[in-house]
This record gives C-alpha cells, structure tokens and sequence, in this order.
C-alpha cells in the first residue's frame, strides 16, 4: 500500500515539471485554427483576423484551416481528435457547443466532456429587425401586434434550428406571441425577403442590416441583450424596449481538445485576454457588430453550459426535431 502510494506521488512530482516545461516552450510550431465552416463566412473572417492579431503576440504564426460540413461536426470532430497540445483550435459559437448537439441524432462529440475551452473573443447580440412597412415603431408595438393576429406576421431564418430560428423562437415565448417560421438557406435570401416586403421580422446581427437601417427599409425595434449594442447605441435594449430579460447572444471563442494541458490553456487565455486589449482590435470587433468578450477558461466553460441547457429547453418547447 505504501508503495503505491510512493509511486502516485514520485508519478505527481514528474508530471508537474512536464507539464511547466510544455508551458515554457510553447509555442514552439505554427497554431492552426480550424474553421468549421465555409471561406468568406462570418466565423472564417473573424478567425483570420483573430489569427493576424494573434500572430505577434504569441511571437508564432497562426493558421486558419477550413474544413466545413454536418453543420460544423466535421471541423469541431477533427479538433476533438487532435493532439491535447495546444496546437490545434477550433473557432466555434453556440452554434457547435449548445445548439447543434440537441438538433442532429448521433451527434460525434460531447462539447462538455470532448472540449476544452480556452477563450472568447466577442459577444454578438442580435437586432429584432422589421419592414419598414410594418406597423409597429417599437418592440412593444410589434408585440401587440402579433397578439392581435396570432400566426399572421412571418419570420424569417436561416434555416431549421440555426441561430436567426431559435432567437424568433425564444422572443415568441417569452412574448406570448405566435409567428409563421419562413426557413431559408442561409440569411442572404431572407434578408432579402425582408426588405422586399415578403417577410415582416427576421432578428438578425447587425452587419447583415446596416445599410437598409441606414437606407430606411428596415427598422430595428431592440437588441436581444439587457444593454445596448456599442455600434448601435440608438436602439434600446430588449429591458428598454418591453420584453425583459429577453437575451440571444451569440458567441465566438476558441477551444481545443480536452485534455490540454492546463499551463498552455493559461498561457493562451493569457495572450488572447491581452490581444482584446487592444483599441485597434477593439474597435474593429465594434465595426462588426461586436463587443468584445473576456472569460477565463473556466467562466468560458460555465458559459457554453448555462447556454447548452438555455436552448436545449428552447428547442424542446418550439418542437423542434433532431434530423
């Protein structure tokens, strides 16, 4: 008995210098940071400027790999199955981490035991956007609105269970209000369907409905978040607007596979909390839409959990099915 116990601690005392070590010369190799999605998409942007930003600052180059597909499974799966070095992130958002796992059968990966996370780099709160021709000026209005003519408006998404879907699903059952789900393939088309008249809502980013904000085709009726949006400080909140505690935040963090040791997770939440210091870096997350977003791996952690039971329940009560 004794021995063994000698043996655990002689075997503890090897593994901490190891560990310090790793930590010391990492790294020591490019990073590579997978996209899970297609070239020229929303997450793929922000990972090549995260990477541009992050080069000098870990004094390595930063690379970004796409590999889409199965709803970003694919590139997450293959960042699940790389080394525990520190060497191998994927960007990812509640998409992957909180949303996807209740909406596919036999999904490849547990994102709370398969994951590790490292750290977020911004927070994306949503605009509850309308036609222009829409008769309601205020969230409240609207609200009203589809009370009065149950299943009449129509909202439009980006397709079953994305992010656009599940923000009009949650704003309907906090309000008490029922809408016709219009789903496309992708946003693009839905946007333009909005503006054209053939929609009535679709809640959405930002960047997506700047220029028709600008231009007067659409009106943003409330941010989907307790405060106002930086690039956007105009439009109320949705507490400002009518509908407290109404929240849809999308995310953007990096994450690697579990098992990474905790040193190089440190030593990379450590850098990347220091890159978001930046104004410059700053500033062009707020051009996009974004505010900068801080947590520490642990927080992080507590973040994609809290948000993987929020929309599993938010799934469950619009019906939606596993495909």
């Amino acid at each position: 008995m004794l021995h063994g116990i000698r043996y655990f601690l002689i075997a503890g005392m090897l593994c901490a210098p190891g560990f310090a070590a790793l930590a010391q010369d990492f790294p020591s190799k490019p990073v590579r940071i997978v996209v899970p999605s297609v070239p020229g998409g929303g997450t793929d942007i922000l990972a090549r400027r995260a990477a541009a930003w992050l080069d000098p600052v870990i004094n390595q180059r930063v690379l970004v790999e796409n590999r889409p597909g199965a709803g970003g499974a694919i590139g997450m799966l293959s960042v699940v199955r790389s080394a525990p070095d520190g060497y191998t992130l994927a960007m990812t958002n509640i998409g992957e981490t909180s949303i996807q796992p209740h909406l596919m059968r036999d999904f490849p990966y547990d994102p709370l035991k398969d994951l590790q996370p490292v750290a977020t780099i911004s927070s994306v709160p949503l605009l509850v956007n309308v036609n222009a021709k829409v008769p309601a000026n205020t969230l409240t209005e609207l609200i009203a609105l589809a009370k009065r003519e149950p299943g009449k408006l129509n909202f439009g998404s980006a397709g079953n269970g994305t992010t656009l879907h599940l923000a009009a699903e949650l704003f309907m059952q906090m309000s008490g209000t029922q809408m016709m789900h219009v789903p496309y393939k992708g946003q693009a088309p839905a946007l333009v369907d909005l503006v054209t008249g053939q929609l009535q809502v679709v809640i959405t980013g930002l960047t997506g409905v700047k220029t028709s904000l600008e231009k007067g085709t659409l009106r943003a009726l409330a941010v989907t978040q307790s405060t106002r949006l930086r690039a956007a400080p105009n439009i109320p909140s949705a507490d400002e607007a009518g509908l407290p505690g109404y929240e849809f935040v999308t995310w953007f963090g990096l994450v690697a596979s579990r098992g990474t040791p905790p040193p190089i997770v440190s030593y990379l939440n450590r850098k990347i909390n220091a890159m978001l210091e930046d104004p410059a870096v700053q500033q062009a997350l707020v051009e996009c839409g974004m505010d900068p977003l801080k947590h520490s791996p642990e927080s992080f952690s507590i973040l994609i959990k809290s948000d993987y039971d929020k929309y599993a329940k938010v799934i469950r009560a619009a019906n939606i099915k596993p495909e």
